[in-house]
């Protein structure tokens, strides 16, 4: 698959297959462009609980419109799996079977065997920490057809595993970072009961915690956050990448708005194109960070990639988003109206006015707009109050119960 503009002249650079975390079918429309494949997963057994857009009853038609697009479709299965949990399993793969999708990212064996014994692909999740060349040619006499490598690894590791195995590999190359090795961790579990490895991290590594001497005076931190990582983002170092030989890139990001999944992928896929025709500059690099900068993110660090990071991988300054770019919730679409290029929306959260850049969101439906004209009681105004319900302009087809965010530079 080439999503690039220039032809297929094997004399070019091969690109490694760009995957996109998407959450439900607003995040594929804005990313179908530029990817070659996504990553998902049901409301079950995933390291994203919260992204249940996408079920069982559903699955067929998502895994549809991916095929229509040209691309490729993993289903993340990568939880732990309890006793309990094994018969439901067996009922998700039976699904993902029917349903067609390409392979599935699995790393307990309970789940590889039923995959691999329904003719499903299956790639190992990075979960299962692979860190070497015979822990991947074991995943690949187990019938895997790729495994996702440990973020652990640098270059030359993953140099060291290409050179030793002809499984697929696939690496991580913009997106979240844990503090767990391969995300292995137990802090959200034992302190609040909301297990990671169940995809119900409550992020307390992202917290403000208090720092106390052996004297036992507490430090004075600063407001500073002691286990937040920053953002992983290699968009500046893809041609080192390109040389390991690996086959896969994959950015993280299935909680995140589909304007950071727009931004990222095709921010990526111009990146991937000008590796491949040899275009690709460092300049050009800059200014493509600089952009992805603008949505949410915390602070951006390369990993493990070039050893084992300092101070500048940790957002110390930030907890959350380190982006001069804000949302900021509105209100809800109450109606449509599409002869009027209309919608009804109640300001919930906040008022609204002309001018003011927003996004509408949604199940299937991702807007960008300025607002130009705002309707109370069947008056023309230039603003809007919390509490009304105000007719709005929109630019495309929005949906009942879609949220409208307020996008605002700090």
């Amino acid at each position: 698959m080439n999503k690039c503009t220039d032809n297929l002249d094997d004399n070019l650079t091969k690109i490694p297959e760009l995957v996109m975390g998407v959450k439900n079918p607003a995040a594929l429309s804005v990313c179908n462009d530029h990817a070659d494949a996504v990553y998902f997963s049901l409301d079950r057994f995933s390291l994203r609980s919260r992204a249940n857009d996408i079920t069982s009853d559903n699955l067929n038609i998502f895994v549809e419109q991916v095929h229509d697009h040209g691309l490729h479709a993993y289903l993340a299965v990568n939880s732990v799996i309890y006793p309990d949990d094994v018969t439901s399993v067996k009922e998700v793969i039976e699904t993902a079977s029917i349903a067609g999708v390409d392979a599935i990212i699995a790393w307990d064996p309970a789940v590889i065997t039923r995959a691999v014994d329904s003719g499903l692909r299956v790639h190992i999740s990075t979960q299962a920490n692979v860190s070497n060349a015979d822990t991947a040619n074991f995943y690949k006499s187990f019938g895997a057809s790729r495994v996702v490598l440990s973020r652990e690894l640098s270059l030359g590791q993953i140099k060291d595993i290409r050179q030793d195995t002809d499984m697929e590999l696939e690496v991580f190359v913009h997106g979240a970072m844990c503090q767990a090795i391969s995300g292995r961790c137990y802090l959200s579990a034992y302190l609040l009961g909301k297990s990671g490895n169940c995809g119900d991290c409550s992020q307390p590594c992202r917290w403000e915690w208090t720092l106390h001497g052996e004297n036992g005076k507490e430090i004075d931190l600063e407001g500073k956050y002691l286990l937040s990582a920053r953002d992983l983002c290699m968009i500046e170092h893809l041609p080192e990448l390109i040389e390991t030989g690996v086959d896969a890139f994959k950015i993280e990001g299935r909680l995140r708005n589909p304007g950071y999944t727009a931004a990222v992928s095709r921010c990526y896929r111009e990146a991937l194109c000008g590796c491949r025709n040899g275009s690709y500059t460092s300049g050009r690099a800059r200014e493509l960070k600089e952009q992805m900068a603008l949505e949410y993110n915390r602070g951006f660090s390369t990993g493990f990639y070039f050893g084992v990071p300092g101070p500048d991988g940790l957002a110390y300054e930030n907890n959350m988003n380190a982006s001069p770019v804000k949302r900021q919730a509105v209100g809800v679409v109450t109606n449509y109206f599409p002869k009027q290029n209309a919608a009804a929306v109640k300001l919930l959260e906040q008022g609204l006015a002309v001018g003011d850049h927003i996004v509408v969101e949604g199940y299937t439906t991702y807007l960008e707009q300025e607002v130009e004209s705002l309707i109370v009681e069947g008056e023309a105004v230039k603003e809007a109050m919390q509490g009304q319900e105000a007719g709005l302009g929109v630019d495309g087809i929005v949906r009942e119960n879609d949220r409208v965010f307020k996008v605002e530079y700090y």
